[in-house]
């Protein structure tokens, strides 16, 4: 399927999705989030995307943010739809069962911010800047900010960029534990690329394994979580890759993953 405001590109088994409207900012409007919706529905479907870099175009931002030219016209019902559709594509992202990784260069404010905390790795350039600043607008972060920034740094962090809306640099986005890596601006690529790599040649059932243990287990109870990480477990045991994996330690060889 083609797109008007993404570009998709494939190398071997990584999927490079580009949120292509670097004259806003790359910023989602309702178009951009329903073509978003769709491009990472398909590659939850294709066997052969094993990992997902999620990226926006040009130097200036991975998202700046929701598309306020949008915002200001619109009632309060297509705001409510436009949240929705937001949170039903963050979501999807959230709990794809592949990896995705966010390579953020600039800005990522509002809802870019809410689209990277949603993917698996975040990976920054020090040159990037985060934040929620909803508050300006006389709004709050529609979504998922609120929810996902306290789980991924606490309430009093989530409190202070959502209460505040002072954007943060790379480095304390790291301190919080917002981003993972935060890498000169001329190695964000090469960094990107060499994690999209190490997951691509990792073994799918055991990755989806991880990331749905982590992501349902964490609003879990934890004896629910426990039983699905055991099921999982069990279900990786059975796959061809487990018997490859322990095969090639036992060799001194390392393993091909097939994903079977």
């Amino acid at each position: 399927m083609s797109f008007d405001n993404l570009l998709i590109a494939d190398d071997g088994a990584i999927r490079s999705i580009t949120i292509n409207r670097p004259d806003k900012l790359n910023a989602l409007n309702g178009q951009t989030i329903a073509e978003l919706h769709q491009a990472f529905a398909e590659a939850r479907t294709e066997e052969s995307v094993r990992v997902i870099i999620l990226a926006g175009a040009g130097p200036k931002a991975f998202v700046a943010g929701a598309d306020i030219s949008e915002l200001d016209t619109a009632t309060p019902v297509q705001m409510r739809d436009l949240s929705r559709a937001g949170q039903d594509m963050m979501r999807l992202v959230e709990t794809l069962g592949k990896p995705v990784i966010a390579r953020i260069q600039g800005f990522a404010l509002g809802g870019g911010m809410e689209l990277a905390m949603a993917c698996s790795l975040r990976i920054a350039s020090d040159q990037a800047r985060m934040g929620q600043p909803e508050i300006n607008l006389g709004l709050l972060p529609g979504f998922g900010g609120t929810q996902r920034l306290v789980r991924l740094c606490g309430r009093s962090a989530a409190l202070e960029l959502c209460l505040l809306g002072t954007p943060i640099k790379a480095q304390r986005a790291h301190e919080l534990g917002l981003v993972q890596q935060v890498v000169a601006a001329e190695s964000l690529d090469e960094t990107v690329n060499a994690v999209a790599q190490q997951l691509a040649r990792s073994a799918p059932h055991a990755l989806r394994g991880i990331l749905d243990a982590i992501i349902i287990g964490a609003d879990a109870p934890l004896e629910v979580g426990l039983s699905y990480e055991t099921q999982a477990f069990g279900l990786c045991a059975a796959s061809e890759d487990k018997a490859e994996g322990t095969r090639a330690f036992l060799e001194k060889r390392k393993p091909e993953f097939k994903g079977r």
